[in-house]
């Protein structure tokens, strides 16, 4: 969220729409005031009731219209026609950009200028900091700092090329695919994209490495155990089981079971998983994006999640205990740990950067 500096209305951003996607960090003006999405949703105008998923920003000048072309308000900048020329620097993730600053984004090609200093957010995504631009001539955006000159930036800017992808993953089921991991990645910015360089690219290993041994290198969808089924359906639940008792087992990149972790899982995501939970088996986006909610916001049987473990410095270990903890660590199951750290020695080493202490728990 973005705190109000000044006593003076600020100016509206973009008015809400009930047919955009708001995800976390986006923002939309709403009768008169501002308003910044905490996690997916659509079709929920902002409010402080509801399902809380809008944060108030406080009033806002133009009671929720859009800023008139020759408004100078910095939140919605008119497309610039002054640019000197198009050879400009592709967007980076974790790059900081200050206000004024103006990139190409790889993934569709278009320009965006910083509205506001950040660093290195989603041009698509942060749209409080970023608003499209237009250049006046033609020409090549020269490569970005930290891309060869005879690649393209992987797409959203994910520290993990398909290349790369492809050689982690070599008998891989074709439901995950890289496209729908890159198109998960916009439901939590910070996945992969915190920290320096080499931390991101840590922690894109320490996800794949866990998830490969939790799906058998990404060649299972499901739980091939059919005969655990019925036992993930807990009826003390209020909501109870509306899919199904045994509709509930492992799915996915993190094999997400349980009705209370899908519907946790779906509330946060902005997908009714708890009703139909063959979502997360029938679409790869959705597999993703359950894997990267787990990995970003449960401790599980650890202390902290897997994401702070690994851009805090606790270390790949400390990844293991918050998705299996003593059924694993501690001497619970030293040739599973192994696994885990056998496959992520493997991964950092193809994305060129040290695995870090700590790797065993």
């Amino acid at each position: 969220m973005v705190p109000t500096t000044s006593t003076a209305a600020t100016a509206c951003t973009t008015p809400y729409s009930a047919t955009q996607v708001y995800t976390g960090g986006t923002s939309a003006s709403y009768n008169g005031h501002n308003w910044n999405a905490k996690w997916w949703t659509q079709g929920e105008a902002p409010s402080t009731g509801g399902s809380g998923v809008w944060a108030d920003q406080g009033a806002c000048g133009g009671g929720g219209s859009s800023p008139s072309p020759s408004s100078s308000s910095p939140t919605s900048p008119s497309p610039s026609p002054t640019l000197q020329d198009c050879n400009l620097p592709y967007w980076v993730a974790g790059t900081q950009y200050t206000t004024g600053t103006t990139v190409k984004y790889a993934p569709n090609g278009k320009f965006y200028i910083a509205t506001h200093d950040n660093p290195g957010y989603d041009p698509t995504v942060s749209t409080w900091y970023w608003s499209p631009t237009t250049c006046t001539t033609t020409g090549t955006p020269s490569p970005s700092p930290s891309a060869s000159s005879s690649t393209t930036p992987n797409p959203g800017g994910f520290v993990v090329s398909e290349a790369q992808f492809n050689q982690m993953f070599p008998g891989r089921n074709s439901f995950y695919t890289y496209s729908g991991l890159v198109a998960a990645l916009k439901a939590y910015p910070a996945f992969a994209n915190t920290g320096s360089d080499t931390v991101k690219k840590q922690e894109a290993a320490a996800f794949l490495a866990n998830i490969n041994h939790e799906t058998g290198g990404l060649v299972y969808v499901v739980e091939q155990n059919t005969a655990n089924y019925p036992h993930y359906c807990d009826t003390t639940q209020p909501y109870g089981c509306p899919a199904g008792q045994a509709a509930y087992y492992g799915r996915g990149p993190i094999q997400l079971s349980w009705n209370f972790n899908y519907k946790a899982a779906g509330d946060a995501l902005g997908i009714d998983l708890l009703n139909n939970p063959n979502l997360v088996q029938t679409d790869a986006s959705v597999a993703w994006q359950t894997g990267i909610w787990y990995w970003m916001t449960q401790n599980g049987p650890g202390t902290m999640t897997a994401h702070n473990a690994m851009v805090n410095g606790k270390g790949f270990g400390e990844t293991i205990r918050s998705i299996n903890g003593s059924l694993e660590c501690n001497g619970g199951n030293p040739a599973q740990v192994q696994s885990r750290v056998n496959a992520y020695t493997s991964f950092a080493s193809i994305l060129g950067v040290p695995t870090g202490s700590n790797l065993s728990c």
